[in-house]
This record gives C-alpha cells, structure tokens and sequence, in this order.
C-alpha cells in the first residue's frame, strides 16, 4: 500500500501564493487553517482515503435526501450536486482548484474535494479525539452542499464572509438532521467542530512591506471564512436551530 503525505502548513508571507479568489460566480472555497504554531501534518494511507471516501458517499446520500425534503416543503426543487474527487491541481468549470481544499462550482453545480485533503482531516480528528473522524471529513462536503443550496434559492452575497457563515451554519443544520435520524455516532459532533477548529482564517503578520501587507489583507478578505470561532459558532447555530435558522426560506419548517 503506498503512502501519502499531506501538510497544511499556511503563513502570512505566502498567502497570495495559497488563496485563490472567490468572487460572485466562482468556485466556494473549504480553506485550511492558516498561521504559524496551527501546521497539523498527517500521512494518510491509501485505505484512509477509502474510508473517508465511503464515509462521504455514505453523508451525501443523506444530505440529498434532507435537502430534496426541505425544498419540497417550501415549494422549490434541489438540483443536487454530482461530487468529484480530485488529488491534485485541476481546472474545472470555476477555474483551477488546488489542492488541500474543497470547492463548490455553481457553474456545472459540482462540489469537488480533494480526496487526500479530507482523509487527513478525518485522520487528525481520530488522532485529536480518539473517535474514528469521519465527521471531519463529512464537514467539508455538507459545508459545500451547503453553498449549493443557498445558491439554488438565490443566496450570493458579494462579501465571502456572509457566503461561508451561511454554508457552516447549513452543515450544523444537517448534523442536527442527522441527530432526529439517529444516524450519528458517539464523537461526531465533536468531530465536526475540530474540523471547524482547523479551518479558521489565518492571522496575518506583517511581511514588512506595506504595500505586500495591504494585497495580503484585501485577497484573504475576499476569501474571508471568519475565524475558527466565528466558524464554529455559525455550526452550532444550525445545530441548534435547523435551517430556519440559517436562511429565510426554510423558517416555518420543523
């Protein structure tokens, strides 16, 4: 069995090299965590690349069905998704996709991820917690269906931040779906909030150039994700709440 390793190791002086743009119309970013002293590492083994696979096939069944019975009770059709897994740097209908990330593209409505990428989270969650991890995995992809269903219902916001605290809180709505479903296991909320933990936006330190530290700042605000709190709270507020609690359309529902 052959063996991969994956790092997410982020700094300020190379996020201009590690950021790729999310404006209105293009892909919807899964970012890593960022900063010096937050660099988990992780070999990742080709059968816990299966098994995060599975898991996920497993998760977007049920992330289907949820959001094909919400959108029947407030009289909207869901196109879901396809998902396609990718290891390396691809270009898709939304432009090129890198790896270590997850993006969801409105323009063929595909969510990618990399296969790798989320295996390793999976695989430091197990470690962290001492649970199997899947739910760190499951998190990425319930996240970007989570875009898939706010834009089928109109939801694009110009500022990224509001784009992604709408996705996080959809992805707490389908854990609590999955909770009345009975379907989650002992350690996967716990999973899913430290995935949270691992993908908040970077703090920034200075390169010593004004000039550098200004491009810096505007890119990262263009692909703010809020920071690992803010992300972890808008989770909770679906997990509490539902998705009523996360967009408009799906208020009056149970």
């Amino acid at each position: 069995m052959s063996t991969l390793t994956t790092a997410w190791r982020r700094a300020a002086a190379t996020v201009l090299g590690m950021f790729s743009l999310a404006l209105p119309g293009s892909a919807m970013h899964f970012a890593p965590a960022a900063g010096p002293g937050n660099s988990p590492a992780v070999e990742v083994t080709d059968n816990d690349v299966t098994q995060a696979n599975r898991k996920i096939a497993m998760a977007y069944g049920a992330l289907v069905q949820m959001w094909n019975n919400d959108f029947r009770q407030i009289g909207e059709r869901f196109v879901a998704p396809r998902v396609a897994r990718y290891d390396r740097t691809i270009m898709t209908a939304c432009g090129v996709i890198r790896p270590e990330n997850a993006e969801y593209c409105p323009n063929n409505n595909t969510i990618y991820y990399d296969e790798v990428f989320t295996a390793g989270m999976a695989k430091l969650a197990s470690r962290a917690l001492g649970t199997d991890g899947d739910m760190a995995a499951v998190g990425v992809v319930a996240h970007e269906m989570g875009h898939a269903v706010a834009m089928q219902l109109g939801y694009r916001s110009r500022d990224s931040y509001e784009n992604e605290s709408t996705a996080d809180c959809l992805a707490g709505a389908f854990a609590k779906q999955s909770q009345r479903d009975g379907s989650l296991e002992a350690g996967d909320i716990d999973e899913a909030f430290f995935g949270m933990s691992l993908s908040g936006d970077p703090t920034l330190e200075s390169t010593g150039s004004r000039r550098a530290d200004r491009i810096i700042h505007a890119r990262l605000a263009r692909e703010s994700h809020g920071t690992k709190e803010q992300r972890m709270a808008n989770f909770q507020a679906g997990l509490d709440g539902g998705a009523g609690t996360c967009l408009e359309d799906f208020r009056d529902l149970r």
